[in-house]
């Protein structure tokens, strides 16, 4: 199996990290942007698109600031990928970003960054920030 990449991506938001936070971590936010909807038990995430669901696992997450998953299927191939969204707030102008990590293919790097771009932009659409 060929080793996927990592790549972060930064995209400045206009909110509060509390706010955001919220939408990030919980499954009611993360269904408003992020999948069409969103179940958990305990640790166990399950994320729904049309007539697809991927299910992950919430491997860590600090309050007001980062959530980190592992896709099951990742999971199950004996991987240690993860995809990881972070806030970050500027200590001197007090711009706040999210940095988002994820691991791809290499020959799906475009795809998945198009993808990521999409999804922070509907987050920015609920959050009134666009």
């Amino acid at each position: 199996m060929e080793e996927k990449i990592k790549f972060e991506l930064e995209f400045p938001i206009h909110s509060s990290p509390q706010l955001l936070y919220q939408y990030i971590s919980t499954p009611s936010g993360l269904s408003e942007w992020f999948a069409d909807n969103v179940n958990s038990r305990g640790e166990l995430f399950t994320f729904i698109w049309n007539d697809s669901e991927e299910k992950a696992k919430l491997l860590s997450k600090k309050s007001g600031e980062r959530v980190k998953f592992r896709w099951l299927n990742d999971d199950e191939d004996g991987q240690s990928y993860y995809f990881e969204i972070r806030i970050q707030v500027d200590e001197i102008t007090k711009d706040v970003s999210i940095i988002v990590t994820d691991f791809i293919d290499e020959d799906e790097v475009d795809e998945a960054k198009m993808l990521w771009e999409n999804q922070i932009s509907d987050l920015k659409q609920v959050l009134g920030s666009a």
